[in-house]
């Protein structure tokens, strides 16, 4: 199974991951046509300081054991068995935001407009290779295979970093 690794030594701050998530998910799909402004959308990922102010990109991890699939009264978010990938069914969204509260991660936020449904990372389903990881230009986002039984990464040379936000 294919995750986006994060190499937070490599992260620049440019946000450019985010900008490629925004126009991804933006009606135009383009970079150019986007709104900025966050009225219309928001990226579905985030570059944060850690506590030694150094900047770290951060995206949904598709858990193993999700806890905001635990927490989806209505079954919107669900376990892909075949991709391992956290799947939302907005139709199915009753924007109780018991998903937002319940992500350790902080990686679903209600949606940017209406804020009547969540929305999350999608993988950029439909793309071969989510936007992010094309757009970040110093490799911090990357993909790596991982194991289906445990998470783990499976992609030679690669060792996860756990650096995150703290």
């Amino acid at each position: 199974m294919l995750r986006i690794l994060i190499k937070p030594e490599l992260c620049a701050g440019c946000k450019n991951c985010q900008v490629a998530c925004l126009a991804e998910h933006s009606p135009s799909g383009s970079v150019w046509l986007a709104d900025l402004s966050g009225g219309h959308g928001r990226p579905r990922n985030s570059v944060e300081l850690n506590s030694r102010d150094l900047p770290v990109p951060l995206t949904c991890r598709h858990c193993q054991e999700p806890e905001c699939v635990t927490a989806c009264i209505t079954g919107a978010l669900s376990k892909n068995p075949a991709t391992g990938l956290v799947e939302h069914d907005q139709g199915r969204c009753a924007g109780c935001w018991m998903c937002v509260m319940s992500c350790p991660f902080g990686m679903i936020s209600p949606e940017a407009l209406e804020k009547k449904t969540a929305v999350k990372c999608d993988f950029c389903q439909g793309r071969e290779t989510p936007r992010c990881v094309e757009a970040c230009p110093t490799g911090a986002i990357c993909l790596a295979e991982v194991s289906p039984e445990t998470g783990n990464n499976t992609t030679p040379g690669e060792a996860p970093k756990e650096e995150g936000l703290h």
